[in-house]
């Protein structure tokens, strides 16, 4: 099965008011090209779900800055100060969450797990508005599980059934975004032939991946 597409079929997929999430850290491991597509398109009120704002010029800090997201959901904002204008301003909604519980909220919603219990956030702003409960005379948090309509990775080798390899810390969110999204796309760095990929090797199973766009590199 050939799940390798263009740009133009990715394009159909995108639409307004999606949520999405995107893997990267700082830009590393983020589908440039997919995000480039976005601006091009000029989506409007998106709900994107990331590890950071990255730059205000590079990968998710663009869509950002574009106007593109009307809310993020992310662990921190502090290397993009677009997103702290905007949020001041009103314009962008920003819900922070500790970069482990963020991460935990979307294993959750990709295993169906109810939801995770934290003691991170407790007695802080994180706390507000979430429910808690006492486990053995320790305070926890109940954080909620994160799904989105579409999870956008980045992948350094992948074949074309959809197995993945990423390279270093490209790795970062995207395996994990894998798992909790109704529809996953791949911007590949390279795609190899089936059987060229050792399966030990493989961080994302193929059987996870929809689509796979071949990055301009």
């Amino acid at each position: 099965m050939n799940k390798v597409v263009d740009y133009s079929v990715i394009k159909s997929l995108l639409r307004d008011g999606m949520t999405l999430m995107i893997g990267g850290f700082l830009g590393c491991g983020t589908p440039e090209g997919i995000i480039d597509l976005i601006i091009e398109m000029d989506l409007k009120n998106l709900t994107v779900i990331c590890n950071d704002t990255s730059f205000v010029d590079k990968g998710i800090g663009k869509l950002i800055a574009n106007g593109n997201a009307k809310k993020v959901i992310t662990s921190h904002i502090g290397t993009n100060s677009e997103s702290g204008k905007r949020m001041n301003e009103g314009s962008l909604e920003v819900e922070l969450s500790p970069q482990g519980t963020l991460i935990e909220r979307i294993r959750a919603a990709g295993s169906g797990l109810g939801g995770v219990i934290t003691p991170t956030g407790v007695g802080t702003l994180v706390e507000e508005g979430k429910e808690k409960i006492l486990l053995n005379g320790k305070e926890y948090l109940i954080e909620m599980p994160l799904k989105a309509d579409v999870a956008l990775v980045y992948a350094s080798k992948v074949d074309p059934f959809g197995n993945c390899y990423y390279q270093g810390t490209t790795r970062n969110f995207n395996p994990i975004i894998a798992l909790a999204a109704d529809t996953v796309i791949v911007e590949a760095e390279e795609v190899v032939e089936v059987g060229q990929l050792n399966p030990e090797v493989v961080m994302t199973p193929g059987v996870l991946v929809d689509y796979i766009v071949k990055g301009d590199f």
